[in-house]
């Protein structure tokens, strides 16, 4: 129980950080957030010896037990090691914002709350091992990111980039959810152990490729695959604490974690190998691609981490082929383990840069790197991180960047060999586009770098004069740096602590334990063809970046109009253009014309429902004869239901409705109801006083000239809902498809309930909820009448003072 609590430390811590921000203005709410990430990391930490040798641990808080919904704690390898992220760049990141964010300017209680929010999310994302939980704390997330990224709310773009990712990464997620539920169909649990236990099992079903399709339409929503990576340039509109959490180590990681976690029960298809492996080397490309076209220091890194999400994504898809024979396992064993360990390392690295661009713009006041250069001398310190940072990316020694570019190569090259799906014919083209794409990835990493801190100082387009950061802002990124130094001497440390248990979670059928996977990460392989392509990719990737002024202007000649973002542009307008003008079309302001399009409706659905379920079995059998005094209350329903509508004055139209209520009343009596029977008398007797009293005001009835269709179609619709009435009445009084509950409020109204009146037994206490809700509502509705009174009434006064 107390492992499934850490999951919502942060989420409790959430609900103080408006008092302590209310309560201790002189202190940064920053520095008590801080102790929330550090503590549950030093938590976390504490569980690394057991889960490195391939322990687990569950634990369990039931949600909703009636529908078999927990809240699963499920601490393995995987779960682990993105726990540890989270809240240890978490850490950092907090720390980092107190300096970044002035506590005098910034609305901290706001930016905590949703970080927190955020932190709980993405806890429950990776330890969740219930379906339905994951998919909650998976919607969760888009909804704290989309606060996160609309932090600055008065900025019409930090809106657009928070409504588009919400829009995106919220649309996968109801795709994911089909698949979660095909996948309950297909085995019967929402546990993802007992899934994965059978998962040979479910190769066969029929609904397997549906469920496979939808829950990677989940995963590559999230994490900014092509075609969908569209949401996070536009989401480098928050603050850049953000971007360093959520779009370099957690939310955009969830996609990853979820293809991880779900590919033992998914690697058996040609499919899902050839999506995520396909789309990943794609997403590769177009965004190390195109971040060379990027003028802003943080839309180069956005482009950048779709890019590096790409590359993670094409080894986790490349480590499903060796579920497919021994030969694979041998062959292309360490793809998985390549992926989890250029996940740590871009999340060292990257998170450095990201808060090395906010440095650079917290202290210039531009992000534009037209505008930047020549800082080198000014912010050392800044320059030393970002270059560490940038050359990781590179993929250069000695950084840990290296050695993972280095098991990517290998895994791609390793693809073109095996005969199945095809890979020995267009598996060719992986690492040839590996190669192209990690050229550029060499370009936009010392683009990044040297064309902002080398070249010519321009003082004179810089909004603020430049100077180094305070100590404060630079402990965060310096400790990343440093992590991305350390990893590359340690690297087998790293592997055997957390990439080993995390790699035996993704491949369980291969691995019994950790330790039984024999891979050892080395620096120096000997002339290969993996350092013959990083030698080529240095050397191209220096020369194009050299004429770099020559060549880049091709970029605008792409025409926008064929552009994936304005693709979005134009559909979002055709949608609310299309919708307004849809909505026009009923929104009448006729009270008529909404009636009939309701009734209309609910006729159509009611009454097609009959006929598709062969519902019309009407019998009179055990019907009650009808009685002379029932046929004459029959004929004044009929007669006051005439009056009221063809009445020519307004009080023959009250007099009439009265008659047709107080009639049923009276059906009421006949037939043993005396409790609606005094309800209903009471409503008849305060709508018939209230019509009264709003004599005055009512419009006056007199020759209304219609043209005919319009009154057919009301008859029409009139006909309709009465025969659907009494199809209804008719059809659930012949026959009974399940018990009736009646049965059940005779025998258990006394002894469960306390009550000696059914009727009011079933109001109060059978359908308190519902009873209650009647009255909130009808209470929302009294104060707001009140208040348009009250207004109404001021507006008088004050008019009446005005003359």
């Amino acid at each position: 129980m107390l492992q499934v609590l850490y999951i919502f430390i942060p989420m409790l811590a959430a609900i103080l950080v408006p008092l302590l921000y209310k309560r201790m203005k002189n202190i940064h709410t920053g520095w008590f957030v801080l102790a929330v990430p550090a503590t549950l990391a030093v938590i976390y930490a504490t569980y690394i010896a057991q889960v490195s040798k391939g322990e687990v641990f569950t634990a369990e808080l039931p949600w909703i037990p009636s529908l078999d919904i927990s809240i699963v704690s499920y601490l393995d390898g995987l779960s682990l090691l993105f726990s540890l992220l989270i809240t240890g760049i978490g850490s950092l990141v907090v720390l980092y914002s107190i300096f970044y964010l002035d506590k005098h300017k910034e609305k901290l209680h706001n930016f905590y709350v949703y970080l927190l929010l955020f932190m709980s999310a993405m806890l429950g994302v990776v330890q969740s091992d219930h379906l339905i939980s994951l998919y909650f704390f998976w919607e969760l997330t888009s909804i704290s990111s989309f606060l996160l990224i609309g932090y600055w709310y008065t900025r019409d773009a930090s809106r657009f980039g928070a409504l588009k990712s919400m829009m995106i990464t919220v649309g996968g997620g109801l795709m994911m959810l089909g698949g979660f539920v095909l996948l309950y169909l297909m085995g019967g649990t929402y546990s993802i152990r007992e899934l994965i236990a059978m998962a040979p099992n479910l190769v066969e079903h029929p609904l397997f490729t549906w469920s496979l399709i939808l829950l990677l339409l989940g995963a590559f929503t999230k994490s900014a695959q092509f075609p969908f990576y569209i949401w996070l340039p536009d989401a480098m509109e928050a603050p850049t604490p953000v971007s360093a959490y959520l779009h370099s180590a957690t939310m955009v990681k969830a996609g990853i974690y979820l293809v991880a976690r779900f590919t033992p029960i998914f690697a058996a298809s040609e499919l899902w190998v050839w999506l995520v492996t396909g789309i990943g080397i794609l997403t590769l490309f177009w965004g190390s691609f195109f971040a060379v076209k990027q003028t802003d220091l943080k839309g180069i890194l956005a482009f950048s981490t779709v890019s590096q999400l790409g590359l993670i994504m094409s080894l986790l898809g490349a480590s499903a082929v060796a579920f497919h024979s021994s030969e694979s396992i041998d062959t292309i064993k360490f793809a998985a383990f390549a992926a989890i360990f250029h996940l740590i390392n871009h999340a060292t690295f990257k998170g450095s840069l990201f808060m090395i661009a906010g440095i650079v713009d917290h202290e210039t006041g531009t992000r534009d790197i037209r505008k930047l250069g020549g800082l080198m001398s000014i912010m050392p310190i800044s320059f030393t991180v970002a270059a560490i940072g940038s050359l990781s990316m590179a993929g250069l020694p000695p950084f840990n960047g290296f050695l993972s570019k280095e098991m990517f190569l290998t895994a791609m090259l390793a693809l073109q060999k095996f005969e199945f799906f095809g890979f020995d014919t267009w598996g060719a083209l992986f690492p040839i586009i590996a190669w192209i794409a990690s050229i550029f990835t060499f370009i936009y990493s010392f683009y990044f770098v040297f064309k902002t801190f080398n070249g010519n100082y321009k003082p004179e387009q810089l909004p603020h004069k430049p100077h180094e950061a305070p100590i404060g802002m630079l402990i965060s990124p310096i400790l990343l740096a440093a992590l991305v130094v350390t990893i590359f001497f340690i690297p087998n440390f790293i592997g055997n602590t957390f990439v080993k248990p995390a790699v035996q979670a993704i491949q369980p059928f291969l691995y019994d334990t950790p330790q039984a996977i024999d891979i050892h990460v080395e620096a120096w392989h000997g002339i290969n063809p993996e350092l013959l392509m990083t030698i080529g990719i240095v050397i191209i990737g220096v020369l194009l970046f050299v004429a770099l002024p020559k060549w880049q202007g091709m970029y605008q000649r792409f025409p926008q109009a064929f552009t994936l973002n304005n693709a979005y542009d134009k559909m979002m307008q055709g949608l609310d253009t299309g919708l307004n003008r849809l909505s026009r079309l009923y929104m009448t302001g006729s009270m008529r014309h909404y009636l009939l399009y309701m009734f209309s409706g609910i006729a159509i659905i009611v009454i097609g429902s009959l006929f598709v379920k062969d519902a019309f079995s009407i019998s009179f059998e055990e019907t009650s004869p009808i009685k002379p005094y029932e046929i004459i209350l029959i004929l004044v329903l009929l007669i006051g239901t005439a009056i009221t509508i063809l009445a020519k004055s307004r009080l023959t139209a009250i007099i009439g409705l009265g008659a047709v209520g107080y009639t049923v009343a009276l059906f009421f009596v006949i037939f043993n109801a005396p409790d609606l029977a005094l309800t209903q008398l009471v409503i008849e007797t305060i709508s018939v006083a209230l019509f009264l009293l709003a004599f005055y005001h009512l419009p006056k009835l007199g020759k209304r000239e219609e043209r005919m269709r319009f009154q057919l179609n009301r008859a029409v619709v009139s006909i309709a809902v009465g025969v659907m009435v009494t199809l209804v009445a008719l059809s659930s009084h012949s026959q009974k498809l399940i018990p009736s509950i009646s049965k059940y409020y005779e025998e258990t109204v006394y002894s469960k309930a306390g009550g000696g009146n059914i009727v009011n037994v079933i109001l109060v206490d059978y359908r308190g909820f519902d009873t209650l809700f009647e009255i909130t509502v009808l209470g929302i509705a009294g104060m707001a009448i009140l208040a348009m009174i009250k207004l109404r009434m001021n507006r008088k006064e004050k008019t009446h003072e005005n003359k």
